[in-house]
Parts: C-alpha cells; sequence; structure tokens
C-alpha cells in the first residue's frame, strides 16, 4: 500500500488541477471516505498559490459518490490582504460530486483569547487504550488507519463516540492535509443506535482549524462525534479534534442522511 502523500505526489497534472484514482481501499460503501476527498479538495486548492496563509476553515459538500479516476481543481475566488477564499471541486465522467469552499488566513494580534474545546476527562491514554474491532469495518478505515476506544462507555452519551485515530502511512503530510484526512474517520454518532446496519452518507462537513500547523505525537489525534438531534432521515453532529497533548485542532459539524 502507498502512503496518501506519495501518491498524491505522483499524482497526474491535468489542466487546472490534478487526477487522482480512488482505489477500493479508500472506499466507504460505493464511494470514497469523506476525508479522502476532502484531503483532495484541499490539496487542489493549496496548489493554486504557492504563499497561502494557513488554513482557517473548510467547507465540504458530499454531492455523489465518487470512486476510480476524478479530476481535482481549484480557482481563487478572492484574495484580500490577510484572506484568501478558494474553491474547489473534484468530478467524475459524470460531472461534480464534490465541493468546497475555503478560507485561508494568516495570524493578526487579537483581544480575544479563549481556551475552548478542551479534551474530555477520563481519557486513556492512545498507548493503553482498547483497539477498535475491524472485521466489519468499511475498507478506508480497515486499510489506513489504526483506532482505539479512548473514552469508556459510562463516559459516553447517547449518540456519543470518541476514539484515538492514526494513519497508517503518514510520512510527508502536510499538517493540514492529515488532520482533515484523519477528521472524518469515526462512523456517524447515532449509528451505534442502528445497530451499524443502516446506510449513511455524509452530505455537509464544515470545519475549522484552530491550530495553524496541527501536530502530534505518534500520529494519534483524538476525535469525538457526538449528535444531539436526528430525525426524518437526518442527522447533527459535532465533530472535535485534538491532538495527543490535549491541544484542540479541530471544530466541526456535519449534516448525515440516515437511510432507515
Amino acid at each position: 500500500m502507498t502512503g496518501f502523500a506519495a501518491r498524491l505526489a505522483a499524482a497526474e497534472e491535468i489542466d487546472g488541477g490534478f487526477a487522482f484514482d480512488i482505489t477500493e481501499e479508500w472506499l466507504q460503501g460505493r464511494t470514497a471516505y469523506g476525508g479522502l476527498t476532502s484531503a483532495l479538495s484541499l490539496a487542489a486548492a493549496q496548489r493554486v498559490d504557492a504563499e497561502l496563509p494557513p488554513l482557517r476553515s473548510g467547507q465540504f459538500a458530499m454531492i455523489a459518490p465518487l470512486a476510480g479516476r476524478v479530476e481535482a481543481r481549484a480557482r481563487i475566488v478572492r484574495k484580500g490582504r490577510n484572506a484568501t477564499w478558494v474553491s474547489a471541486e473534484l468530478s467524475n465522467e459524470k460531472g461534480v460530486g464534490f465541493s468546497a469552499s475555503f478560507v485561508f488566513m494568516r495570524q493578526i494580534e487579537s483581544a480575544a483569547d479563549i481556551a475552548g474545546y478542551l479534551m474530555p476527562e477520563g481519557v486513556n491514554p492512545a498507548q493503553h487504550a482498547k483497539p477498535v474491532p475491524m472485521d466489519h469495518a468499511p475498507a478506508f478505515l480497515r486499510e489506513n488507519f489504526d483506532a482505539r476506544f479512548a473514552l469508556p462507555k459510562s463516559a459516553l452519551g447517547e449518540a456519543d463516540l470518541c476514539w484515538w485515530v492514526r494513519l497508517k502511512e503518514r510520512d510527508g503530510l502536510d499538517p493540514a492535509l492529515e488532520a482533515v484526512l484523519i477528521g472524518d474517520a469515526l462512523p456517524t454518532a447515532v449509528l451505534p443506535l442502528l445497530n451499524f446496519r443502516v446506510p449513511i452518507s455524509s452530505m455537509h462537513w464544515h470545519v475549522n482549524l484552530l491550530e495553524p500547523t496541527p501536530a502530534t505525537e505518534d500520529g494519534w489525534w483524538l476525535l469525538r462525534s457526538t449528535s444531539e438531534f436526528a430525525r426524518d432521515g437526518g442527522a447533527s453532529e459535532h465533530i472535535l479534534q485534538w491532538n495527543a497533548a490535549g491541544r484542540p485542532v479541530i471544530a466541526g459539524m456535519q449534516s448525515v442522511a440516515v437511510f432507515g
């Protein structure tokens, strides 16, 4: 298995972007894992300007299933003094299957300083945490990630998942790319309530990057996904991500279709 960074570096250049082959080990059912398509769109955005400031936020729309060869293109929407807006799309022979909007913004002095999004209490250190069984996990998770339970069931809410996750092959990855690639790895928080047997599909994912260059120890990131509303085929969930030292790196929100 070739790591994502190496495959990305070897991607075929095309007019306005690059082409990438989404292979079976990155699939979640019949479509690509959302963290992969999000990372591909971010990679396309990063290529439009070599002097982009750090990523501050991204909005991702999972429009249609994508697998096999996809083409990634991006363009600058606006370049201001402090921030640059970039849009990106992934497409195949059927048209656009994924779109993204990014804000890259330099750090500026501010009187606001709020240290929120604290790591949950009682988290088991990654090196001592129990591995997540992979026998029935989707291909993308089984083939590309290690995962461990970070909190005991007694510390979790009704629709609440908290895992340590790391990429098996992460050498050479841009820090923001790694954080985004990891960030969607958990199942949707309501899935355990449905015995993991109901089809689901991410529709929109919004992330705010809280660190300009996210970094962690030994590749481990803590992810927590919670849902406080699910009804009529839809669920709204919050996804938070910390590094191994407990620093928050991503605050996100996701809209999920629940087919059953």
